[in-house]
């Protein structure tokens, strides 16, 4: 990044995106309760090789709360900001010690936000036989995550800030 007002922009852009994604999302069909793709999480993987975990956590918060705000609620605000957090501190901490590729950063990244959001939902509803629910939203989280590790590999690869 060459200036603050770059920076700025890059990442007023980018949440931008990340919002359109989420929107766009919101019409794709689930085919298990609970499980969709992410495609938010591409600009993430982006921002996180590209200008690091803090501005990459803030484009991530601000989307999440804005994103509830306009198109959720107050208990998707909770399930979402688990989620995101959790994942984000998992795929810095990978990405971190070099050990995984980006698909594999964004795989457990994804796998990381379901066990949150599970996590959430026990505390909130008291019902820990929600955890046997747990399976199924890994392989969901598996299969996101390569999906979107594949496409923010092909982001970070391909746009040049």
């Amino acid at each position: 990044m060459k200036s603050r007002t770059k920076t700025v922009a890059l990442l007023g852009v980018c949440a931008a995106a990340a919002m359109m994604l989420s929107y766009i999302e919101s019409f794709i069909p689930s085919v298990v309760y609970g499980v969709k793709i992410g495609l938010p999480n591409i600009v993430i993987v982006y921002l996180l090789y590209k200008v690091g975990s803090a501005k990459a956590a803030g484009v991530s918060i601000v989307r999440v709360l804005l994103t509830a705000l306009l198109f959720g609620s107050v208990m998707s605000l909770w399930y979402s900001l688990a989620g995101a957090v959790f994942s984000l501190l998992i795929m810095t901490l990978l990405k971190k010690i070099k050990a995984f590729s980006i698909v594999g950063v964004s795989v457990m990244g994804g796998v990381a936000h379901n066990m949150a959001q599970v996590a959430v939902a026990v505390l909130i509803t008291g019902v820990g036989a929600i955890a046997y629910y747990l399976p199924a939203l890994i392989v969901g989280g598996i299969t996101a995550g390569v999906f979107i590790g594949i496409a923010g590999a092909t982001v970070v690869k391909r746009v040049d800030i």
